[in-house]
């Protein structure tokens, strides 16, 4: 596994107390970090038809290249797993961009349809969307991680997790 190492990136820590302009209450402190300047998302994304076409080498790089490139502007992809027919992500966005999310997940399945093209999975298309979910504690981030990460293994692709090479991590996200 090719592993490259961007700088570490946290969530919001720091808290400021807002108050509802209808019932003056603060906040409740739980909700800080789902209301952070930089709200970490679990995606996963599917081929439609569940065609076995990410598992390439140069799928693999391409994708890695479209994440290095997003830290640029604000978008730290931590660890990840291509499956054959579908790709699993943690993603930290930027807040203050309009649909930020969603605006990123068109520019990498665009990216992603550009190299299949290259190597010949023509006709690829995307399953419409894509299922994403706000992590909300480092425990859901840890269970999130054991199951996306032994996925290759019970899909009986790999005996152990560690071996399958299409995974790694951009950056290290702290939650």
């Amino acid at each position: 596994m090719k592993e490259s190492r961007a700088p570490t990136m946290g969530t919001s820590e720091g808290s400021t107390m807002r108050t509802s302009s209808l019932q003056h209450k603060p906040r409740l402190k739980r909700l800080d970090r789902v209301f952070s300047d930089r709200p970490l998302y679990f995606v996963t994304v599917c081929v439609e038809g569940r065609r076995a076409v990410l598992t390439n080498q140069l799928v693999f790089e391409a994708f890695q290249e479209f994440c290095f490139a997003g830290l640029e502007r604000g978008f730290f992809v931590g660890r990840f797993v291509l499956m054959p027919d579908h790709l699993h992500l943690f993603v930290a966005v930027p807040r203050d961009i309009p649909h930020a999310l969603s605006a990123w997940m068109k520019a990498l399945k665009r990216s992603l349809t550009r190299v299949l093209d290259e190597i010949g999975a023509s006709s690829l298309h995307w399953q419409k969307g894509f299922f994403d979910h706000v992590m909300r504690s480092g425990e859901s981030y840890s269970e999130k991680w054991n199951y996306v990460r032994n996925n290759p293994v019970r899909a009986g692709l790999v005996s152990e997790a560690e071996v399958w090479p299409f995974q790694g991590e951009i950056c290290e996200l702290r939650f």
